[in-house]
């Protein structure tokens, strides 16, 4: 039997070298063993295999081994097996009696395209402003003159969001994601930006890769951005 933990937020190599005492733990001692496989914008997946020889002992080994994975990997664990992080960041939204809205530039809508891909997304997802051309930007999100690849502008991108939508939350996103330079950022830059009750949160991201990667990557990110938000919100 198998168990598929999804993780955001380390390297495979990072993962890997973190893990490695507990890889080693089950070499000499047994239990479950790990492997990893990359998966894009789908997360870092650890899988977690157990060979017994009832289902029950099976299930008990791969308890075991997702609770050592958990200890060492900590939040970066966002779901399990078919979880992905728009069905999590959804069911965060739902059960806490919120709104989400999305202001994408450089994602174009791909971060509402995922969302709406989960069954019952309408629960918690109002609506997006695609504002790809920097005069939406400034006309329906409240943009003020100036950069656009900005902490100013991706803050204002937020707040616009919620407020055009009517909602509690948003997400929002620009930058730069090639082949071109733009307003003198580098390809890869990209701002992100969470809202929570009115409160921004803003972080800047320079990624190394490709047009579709930058824009793939970006999507998780900033979804992430906004569970470990929720899950700390539950906390509070």
């Amino acid at each position: 039997r198998s168990r598929t933990l999804r993780t955001w937020g380390h390297s495979e190599s990072g993962l890997a070298e973190a893990l490695s005492d507990e890889i080693d733990r089950i070499d000499r001692e047994g239990g479950a063993t790990i492997a990893f496989l990359a998966s894009g914008m789908e997360g870092l997946k650890v899988r977690l295999t157990a060979k017994a020889s009832t289902d029950a002992e099976a299930d008990l080994i791969l308890a075991d081994g997702e609770e050592r994975v958990r200890k060492i990997a900590g939040p970066i664990v966002f779901g399990v097996d078919d979880q992905t992080m728009e069905s999590v960041v959804l069911d965060l939204l739902v059960n806490q009696g919120l709104r989400l809205a999305t202001a994408e530039s450089l994602t174009g809508g791909m971060i509402s395209t995922r969302l709406t891909e989960v069954p019952g997304s309408s629960r918690a997802l109002v609506g997006s402003i695609v504002a790809y051309q920097d005069g939406v930007k400034r006309s329906q999100l409240g943009v003020l003159d100036g950069p656009v690849v900005s902490e100013e502008a991706v803050t204002a991108m937020a707040i616009g969001a919620c407020e055009r939508l009517g909602t509690e939350v948003s997400v929002a996103v620009t930058g730069v994601a090639g082949p071109d330079s733009y307003e003198g950022q580098e390809p890869g830059t990209v701002w992100m930006a969470t809202c929570v009750d009115g409160e921004v949160e803003a972080f800047r991201t320079l990624w190394p890769f490709d047009r579709t990667r930058i824009r793939q990557f970006t999507v998780i990110t900033v979804l992430n951005a906004l569970r470990l938000r929720l899950v700390a919100r539950l906390i509070d």
